[in-house]
C-alpha cells in the first residue's frame, strides 16, 4: 500500500499516533510506514473516529482507504461493537473489482494485527470459494454491488449486523448504473441512525448528495479540492493532429521519451486494441486493458505493469478510477474523453503524491470540440504544441487479427457465449 509517503508536499502535520488508536492498528500502520495523515485523512479522521457519518470528496490515490479503514477497525475493535459473529460487521462497496481488491488488500496490511476476518466478493472468479469463505464468517466484507446481492439473495450473509458501512467511488456508482442495487444494499442493513455510514466520492454531483441525505445520519461534508480540480505538478498539453495522424504522433512521442511509464487512453475497445496492436509492431512494450479483458488477465497485466515489465498500458476509462497504480509518469489522451470529469481522474493517475507527471491530449477531428467543455470545468486553457506531419515516422502495420473458426469472415462462428 503507498497511499500514503513521506513526501512533505502532500502530508499534514496530523500525526496518527495522536488519535488515540487501539494499538493493534497503530501496529499496522508501523508496518505501512504511515507516521503522517494525508489532508483526507486528517480533516475525515477526527469525525469518523468519534463514530460520525462523513461524507468525502477525494479522488483515488489520496489517502481515503486508509481513512474509512481506520474507522472500521476502531468501531470493530471497540466495547462498543456487538463482537465476531457468522455475519460481517463492516461492509465497503466499490464500483470495480480491482478497487475491491485494492481495499482488501490495504485492509490485510493495516489491519494484520486485529484478528479481524476480512473477505472479498467480485465477480469473474472464485465463485464458489468466495461463498464459502464468507458463509464460514466474516468481519469486513468487500466487494463489488452484484456479487455482494447475489450472495445476500441466497443467505450465504445478513447485513443486519452491519455496524460501519463504506460506499467507495459514490459518482462512479451512478456512471455504472450500480445506484438500484446500492439502494437494495442500504435498505437491509440497520437504520442510518444504527449504524456508521462513510461516504466517499471524485465529485459530489446532486444526486450523490441526494443519496448521501437518504442513506446517511446527519452526515459532515469534508471536501479536499486537491488544487481546484488538477495539480499544479502535472504539465499539461494538447496536440491538434488529424485522425491519420496520431498514430505516428503517439509513437514519435513514445520514442522521443528516454523513460517512462505511460497509460494511453482511448474512448472504445476496439480504440484501444487498434492502438496497442500497432504500437507493439512498432517495438513497443505494451498491454490493452478494456471492460473485455477477463478478471485473472486483467489484474496480471496490472501487476506486470506496476512491477515494470509492461511501459505502456493502453486503455479504456475502466482503469482511469479505482485503481492504485503508483509511478505513472505519461498520460495520453489519445481519444479525449467526452465527459470533463473523465479528464480528471484519467490526468490523475501520475503526479500522484507529491510526483510531478505530464499529460498530453490529442484533439483530433472526431473529439476536439470536447476540449472547451474541459478546458471550462478545469480552469486552463490548455497550451498547444506544434507538431510537422512531415516529420511522423512511418508505422509498421499491426498483424491482422486471426479470422474466428466457423461462418463467414466477420460473422459470429460456433456457439454463442454465456453471459
Amino acid at each position: 500500500m503507498s497511499e500514503n509517503t513521506s513526501n512533505e508536499q502532500v502530508l499534514t502535520e496530523l500525526r496518527f499516533d495522536s488519535l488515540q488508536l487501539d494499538d493493534r492498528i497503530m501496529q499496522g500502520l508501523a508496518d505501512a510506514g504511515f507516521q503522517f495523515c494525508t489532508p483526507i485523512q486528517a480533516k475525515t479522521l477526527p469525525i469518523a473516529l468519534a463514530g460520525r457519518d462523513v461524507a468525502g470528496q477525494a479522488r483515488t490515490g489520496t489517502g481515503k482507504t486508509a481513512a474509512f479503514l481506520l474507522a472500521i477497525f476502531r468501531q470493530l475493535l471497540s466495547e462498543s461493537s456487538r463482537g465476531p459473529g457468522p455475519n460481517p460487521r463492516a461492509i465497503c462497496i466499490a464500483p470495480t473489482r480491482e478497487l475491491a481488491i485494492q481495499i482488501h488488500r490495504d485492509a490485510e496490511l493495516l489491519g494484520k494485527h486485529t484478528g479481524l476476518r476480512t473477505l472479498l466478493a467480485y465477480g469473474g472468479v472464485d465463485y464458489a470459494k468466495q461463498r464459502d469463505q464468507i458463509a464460514d464468517g466474516v468481519d469486513i466484507l468487500i466487494g463489488t454491488p452484484g456479487r455482494l446481492i447475489d450472495y445476500l439473495k441466497q443467505d450465504v450473509y445478513s447485513l443486519k449486523y452491519i455496524e460501519v458501512a463504506v460506499l467507495d467511488e459514490a459518482d462512479r456508482m451512478f456512471d455504472l448504473g450500480f445506484i438500484v442495487d446500492i439502494r437494495y444494499l442500504f435498505r437491509r442493513m440497520p437504520p442510518p441512525d444504527q449504524r456508521q455510514t462513510l461516504m466517499f466520492s471524485a465529485t459530489f454531483p446532486f444526486k450523490v448528495t441526494e443519496l448521501a441525505y437518504e442513506h446517511m445520519n446527519d452526515a459532515e461534508t469534508i471536501r479536499i479540492e486537491e488544487e481546484q480540480m488538477t495539480t499544479e505538478r502535472v504539465t499539461q498539453v494538447v496536440y491538434y493532429p488529424a485522425n491519420r495522424e496520431k498514430l505516428p504522433l503517439l509513437v514519435h512521442i513514445l520514442r522521443g521519451m528516454d523513460e517512462g511509464h505511460v497509460m494511453v487512453f482511448a474512448n472504445t475497445r476496439h480504440a484501444v486494441d487498434h492502438v496497442a496492436r500497432t504500437l507493439k509492431a512498432n517495438g513497443f512494450n505494451v498491454a490493452a486493458l478494456a471492460g473485455n479483458v477477463p478478471q485473472v488477465k486483467r489484474q496480471k497485466l496490472l501487476k506486470r505493469f506496476h512491477d515494470g515489465d509492461i511501459d505502456v498500458m493502453v486503455a479504456t476509462d475502466v482503469a482511469a478510477r479505482g485503481l492504485h497504480i503508483p509511478d505513472v509518469s505519461h498520460v495520453i489522451n489519445f481519444d479525449l474523453p467526452q465527459d470533463a470529469a473523465d479528464y480528471v481522474h484519467r490526468i490523475g493517475r501520475t503526479a500522484r503524491l507529491g510526483a510531478t507527471g505530464d499529460a498530453i491530449s490529442f484533439a483530433c477531428e472526431d473529439y476536439a470540440f470536447y476540449l472547451p467543455e474541459i478546458e471550462q470545468y478545469i480552469d486552463l486553457q490548455l497550451p498547444v504544441l506544434q507538431h510537422d506531419p512531415d516529420s511522423l515516422p512511418r508505422l509498421a502495420r499491426p498483424e491482422p487479427r486471426p479470422k474466428k473458426a466457423g461462418g463467414k469472415p466477420g460473422a459470429r462462428g460456433g456457439r454463442r457465449r454465456a453471459r
